[in-house]
């Protein structure tokens, strides 16, 4: 199978990797915005910016430049661009004939007066409606995939044969991809986790111990939960790979940057120390209020993840939004 990844960034290098070096050594192209990154990359055999230390294989083929060109003879296009490029992306490609799944996990910001933040298959749906697309998601870190660490990824697509293909093309001794059709459960478990690792290392930075991490990982399921249901997902994929799995890694893992986040404002950080110290996107702080906005829309009540804006704004300090939490009046643990 011929692979183009566009985006060479941590995740969409880890991909390329597995992709190239698994037992059907698929030939993959990995494509970088910039030139000079391009040409390094090709000399040093390393992306050095984001997976510094780990060697890329001799069959990577790493290209710039015109990214129609980059996608010519591909079989798969897989993006690894963040969410806020997501659109741009799918527009230039909305004519091509191969399937293209994305990796990015948020969600799109409203633009204009009384829009809704939109998951990413909505914006293909907007963007480039006739492409056949799905997602690549799961509890998964770069470093640990690029390393041939075991891994399980979740596949997700309203189209069977896509679905297939995603397996075949990933799918190894260390990357185990499991194949599911709730496109949108799958999304909103990549998206919401993120907001969700924020608090919890809100929590761990202020040390209040293990249950309280528990509570909010718990509750947060719940939460997500609840914001899927009400877009249309499948209860059960909410306590998969995509749903209970990433939110368990990325709100434990000490490589997860958005529990970082959470962390540095703990300690005292603005919100601008906090991202400029990570060096790479924190989607959680870009997607939390739009994940919320859309939740108010719909009624689907998310306290934790309105408790994180409220820190992310400003309006309350860590301290004083875990209060608020605590205050709470009791409810159903279901509920």
């Amino acid at each position: 199978m011929q692979i183009t990844v566009l985006g060479a960034g941590a995740w969409g290098t880890a991909l390329a990797i597995a992709a190239a070096t698994g037992p059907a050594a698929h030939a993959v192209r990995l494509w970088a915005r910039s030139a000079t990154q391009a040409a390094a990359m090709a000399q040093a055999r390393e992306n050095a910016r984001y997976l510094p230390g780990i060697a890329l294989p001799p069959s990577l083929q790493i290209v710039s430049g015109d990214p129609a060109a980059a996608v010519a003879q591909a079989d798969l296009v897989i993006l690894g661009t963040p969410m806020a490029a997501l659109r741009t992306q799918l527009q230039a490609l909305r004519s091509l004939a191969v399937p293209v799944a994305w990796l990015c996990k948020g969600v799109e910001p409203a633009h204009g007066d009384g829009a809704q933040g939109l998951l990413a298959h909505e914006v293909q749906a907007q963007a480039a409606p006739e492409l056949r697309c799905g997602v690549l998601s799961g509890p998964s870190f770069a470093q640990e995939v690029a390393r041939g660490r075991p891994t399980a990824l979740v596949a997700a697509s309203p189209d069977a044969a896509l679905r297939a293909m995603l397996v075949e093309a990933f799918h190894g001794p260390a990357l185990r991809v499991y194949a599911n059709e709730d496109l949108v459960g799958v999304e909103v478990g990549g998206a919401v986790k993120n907001v969700l690792a924020i608090a919890t290392g809100l929590a761990d930075g202020l040390q209040l111990g293990l249950n309280a991490r528990a509570a909010l990982i718990t509750r947060g399921l719940a939460e997500m939960t609840r914001f899927g249901l009400a877009l249309g997902a499948r209860p059960e994929t909410f306590m998969g790979l995509s749903g209970l799995g990433d939110l368990v890694l990325t709100a434990t893992g000490d490589l997860s940057r958005n529990r970082r986040v959470g962390l540095l404002l703990a300690e005292g950080r603005t919100l601008a120390q906090a991202v400029e110290s990570l060096g790479h996107v924190a989607e959680g702080v870009y997607c939390a209020r739009t994940v919320v906005q859309r939740a108010r829309h719909l009624g689907v009540d998310m306290p934790i993840a309105e408790g994180v804006v409220a820190v992310l704004d400003g309006r309350l300090a860590p301290a004083d939004a875990v209060r608020r939490l605590m205050e709470r009046e009791p409810g159903a643990e279901l509920g």
